[in-house]
């Protein structure tokens, strides 16, 4: 454990996972145990909904994406799937306004008292985003499970996961780096259990 944290502070730990991997019923998990969680998803949504703030960033670099309900994110990912550049740019815009919203939320949750905050993000280990947060959290399960989780998802074909998954870090070495795993294969039982014994560590280390 990297032990960065410090009193007066908050305990930051980074939440992710691999598509499909049950991360967003983690994030939920924690959320029912009273720890707040921002989601960088759902800022994602944010940001890019209507009067969003990267709106027209957006639209200057991707012309004819914007509309009245803020991006069309079916017409931006036309742009940017398969098209490393393009998804750079669009990363460049989106990466540093997420961060800024993720520090707004640890800030005003260390002054609510908060001594544990999670941090959801899809690329954390992907991004550097692990040097940013004091534990890991990683949320795992059998690639066949994986595979049956993403295939139902409406739209998804074998050639879309596989690209995903190409730019996504393979879920062994995420496990490698990770300080805590939760196994989402065996049950929500199971990986609540996990969850709760990863709190009551933060816990004890938190009044250490």
């Amino acid at each position: 454990m990297k032990k960065a944290w410090h009193k007066g502070s908050v305990i930051i730990v980074g939440l992710t996972g691999s598509i499909g991997m049950g991360k967003s019923e983690t994030a939920r998990m924690f959320r029912a145990a009273g720890i707040p969680v921002f989601d960088s998803d759902a800022e994602v949504h944010r940001l890019m909904g209507p009067g969003g703030k990267a709106v027209p960033l957006v639209e200057q670099e991707f012309p004819g994406v914007a509309g009245e309900q803020g991006i069309d994110r079916k017409e931006l990912g036309r742009r940017v799937f398969g098209d490393d550049a393009a998804l750079k740019k669009l990363e460049s815009i989106l990466h540093p306004m997420i961060a800024r919203e993720r520090n707004l939320f640890v800030r005003h949750m260390r002054l609510q008292g908060h001594r544990i905050v999670v941090v959801d993000v899809p690329l954390l280990f992907e991004t550097g985003g692990d040097r940013a947060v004091d534990y890991t959290v990683v949320v795992s399960a059998p690639a066949l499970i994986q595979k049956s989780r993403v295939m139902a998802r409406p739209g998804m074909t074998e050639e879309r996961l596989r690209a995903i998954l190409e730019k996504q870090m393979p879920d062994v070495e995420k496990r490698r780096r990770a300080d805590f795993v939760v196994q989402s294969g065996l049950g929500k039982r199971h990986a609540r259990n996990q969850v709760n014994r990863i709190i009551r560590i933060l816990e004890e280390e938190a009044n250490a």
